[in-house]
């Protein structure tokens, strides 16, 4: 089995290296590794194919043997998304770094019930899931902030591509062109109310778009809308 871990400090080739007490504890009581045995070490700036020099109690090191990966460009995907429960919460996080998210910015909206979210518990998701998927870079997780907020910031470099139950329009090849990023923004489960859609509106980069002639729950929505812009991006 091929274990790949997040290691976001440069890597040297040819360099031993101290491993974190996270992930000492995955190789040594989870995985239960012996020295010798080889583990995949990632970050923004590629791939390298480690093994184990020394494990001991409390101590374990790697030698970074070499290169195997370039990483790939950065995505410009990122997702702009209004707080849900726990259990779809954490399965957005999931599924937006399995994606190629870049970032993720949790947004407080009129109709929002849930007003926060456990910051260390959603880095570890999306860096788990990115250790599984063959990322190299966990998706940014911003700091929650008011639509309002939100859509007076927005970059009008970006394009801001809005998820809408009532559009009738696809999202088209020309929509995603000569945007420095794209961002999906996916409302709550009673959706955006009237005075929030005039504001969406009002944004001169926004893109409205269909998903499915059916009401998505928020977590299908979003797999559905990343999925989507990827395709039109890689593919045409």
């Amino acid at each position: 089995m091929n274990i790949r871990l997040y290691h976001p400090n440069s890597i040297v080739e040819n360099t031993i290296g101290l491993l974190s007490k996270e992930h000492m504890h995955y190789v040594v009581n989870v995985m239960r590794l012996k020295r010798g045995s080889e583990i995949n070490f990632f970050n923004k700036e590629g791939e390298w194919k480690s093994e184990i020099v020394f494990l001991d109690q409390g101590r374990v090191e790697v030698k970074y043997i070499e290169k195997i990966k370039h990483a790939n460009s950065k995505s410009k995907i990122e997702l702009a998304i209004c707080l849900v429960k726990k259990n779809p919460m954490e399965n957005i996080l999931q599924k937006a770094a399995e994606l190629g998210v870049s970032k993720i910015i949790p947004i407080v909206s009129e109709r929002t019930e849930v007003k926060e979210i456990n910051l260390d518990r959603a880095k570890k998701i999306v860096v788990e899931a990115t250790e599984q998927s063959n990322q190299f870079m966990p998706p940014e997780i911003s700091k929650i902030i008011k639509l309002k907020d939100f859509l007076k910031t927005f970059d009008e470099n970006s394009k801001l591509l809005f998820a809408d139950v009532n559009s009738k329009d696809n999202l088209k090849v020309e929509d995603l062109k000569d945007k420095k990023s794209l961002c999906v923004l996916i409302g709550p489960e009673g959706d955006f109310s009237s005075a929030e859609r005039e504001a969406i509106f009002k944004n001169t980069t926004v893109k409205p778009f269909t998903l499915s002639k059916t009401i998505l729950r928020t977590d299908t929505a979003v797999i559905s809308a990343i999925s989507l812009v990827n395709f039109i991006n890689n593919f045409h």
